[in-house]
Formats: C-alpha cells, structure tokens, sequence
C-alpha cells in the first residue's frame, strides 16, 4: 500500500475514534472500539476479495494480491462483509448496538474521503463554480466532489450523535439513517467522479432505499410494540 493511502486509511480510523470516545459514555458496558475496527478489517478483506473477483483475480492462486489495496476494494462487498460480520457478533442484541456504531462509521467514511488530499485525488468533472480546484497536471477547475462526500458524511455523523444523545428514537432507526444517508451521499456525489464505468451506482442506491426501509420498519415495529389492547 503506497503511503498516500495509507494516510488516508488513518485519517479515517481518527475521526471514527473520535466519535466512539463521544459515543461511548451511551453505552459504558460495550466495547464499540473492537466491533468497530473488527467490522473494518473484515470489510477491507471481503471487499478485497470481492474486487479481485471482479476483475478477473483468484484470491487462491493470487494471495499476495490480497495486500495490494491501492489494486481497488469493492464498496459493495465490504460493506456486506462488515454488517455480516456485526450481525455475527451482535446477534442477541443487534439493533441498539449497530445505531451507536452508525456515527463512528460515518465519521470514519469521511475521513477516508478528505484522505484525497494526501493523495491528490479530490478532483472529479470539470466546474465553473469558484471553488473548483485543478487535478494536478491541469488548469481546469473541477469538483472537489471527494470533500464534497467527506462534508457530507461528517455532517450526517453529527446528525446522528445527537439523535443518538436525544434517544427518542425507536431501536435501528438510526442505522438506517444512517445508511440511508451513506447511500444517497455517494449517490448524489458519484455522476462528479472522473469515472469509466459511471461507479457503483447500483450499491448506493440499494443503501439509500435498504436504510429507509429500515428506519420506516424500525418506526413501525415501535408503534406497534407500545399500542395499547383495549380491554372487552
């Protein structure tokens, strides 16, 4: 992994530590900091895998493949890694649990976004708005559209955190909120991306709509639960 990524990497496992330590006095009893990193090591691996698949790689045959990261990791795949994973480990106590963690992956998904700046890899179409900035080797203003993604799930973590700190809201909903937001925050900022194949468009979309439901199903399962039986 070249060190650009690396930084980038870190950047990302610094702010979702930072909003586990705010986090945590919710839930003093649980170790959200090992599920978290649990969670992202699993999903670097499977979407790893995934993306090697994907471009006609076999992981047997191949292994050192495995470790060179900057060769892709499919959003997809990591993120169904990563829930499988917690779904393994939570599955007594699923839903209250994957709403705390909601903030911290947000805040960790950001900074691996403004990681673009180590990388020189926040540009994406060309703009004329003023705050465009030039891809290196060019004097076309373009999107910084990797800052427009980490504002935006930063700002959607923050969102979080504090309806988290409010708790009036039914048991995983606020996960999918938040995969909601994930989903339609890469959504919107995927057409500005200097991309071939247009990006995985399908995956963000399926965030979006999956993390409504969830919410929606959250929502109505808790209105349901405190419904009163009249009495004959």
């Amino acid at each position: 992994m070249e060190f650009s990524l690396l930084w980038a990497a870190l950047t990302g496992v610094a702010l979702m530590l930072a909003m586990l330590r705010l986090v945590k006095p919710l839930a003093p009893d649980q170790d959200l900091v090992d599920l978290a990193l649990g969670a992202g090591v699993v999903g670097l691996i499977v979407g790893r895998i995934g993306a090697m698949l994907l471009q006609g790689s076999n992981p047997l045959t191949n292994p050192i493949d495995l470790f060179f990261v900057r060769g892709g990791v499919d959003t997809g795949f990591a993120s169904l890694g990563a829930l499988t994973f917690l779904g393994f480990k939570l599955r007594h106590h699923l839903l209250p649990t994957v709403d705390l963690l909601a903030p911290p992956a947000l805040a960790g998904l950001a900074g691996w976004h403004a990681g673009c700046l180590f990388r020189n890899a926040c540009a994406g179409t060309v703009t004329n708005l003023p705050w465009g900035i030039a891809a290196p080797g060019s004097d076309l203003p373009r999107h910084p559209v990797e800052l427009y993604a980490a504002i935006g799930l930063l700002l959607a973590a923050v969102v979080l955190y504090l309806l988290l700190r409010r708790g009036a809201l039914p048991e995983g909903v606020v996960a999918g909120v938040g995969l909601a937001a994930a989903g339609a925050i890469r959504w919107v900022t995927e057409p500005l991306r200097l991309s071939i194949s247009g990006g995985p468009v399908g995956w963000y979309a399926a965030g979006l709509v999956i993390g409504c439901g969830a919410a929606i199903a959250g929502i109505l399962r808790s209105g349901r639960s405190t419904r009163r039986i009249p009495r004959s």
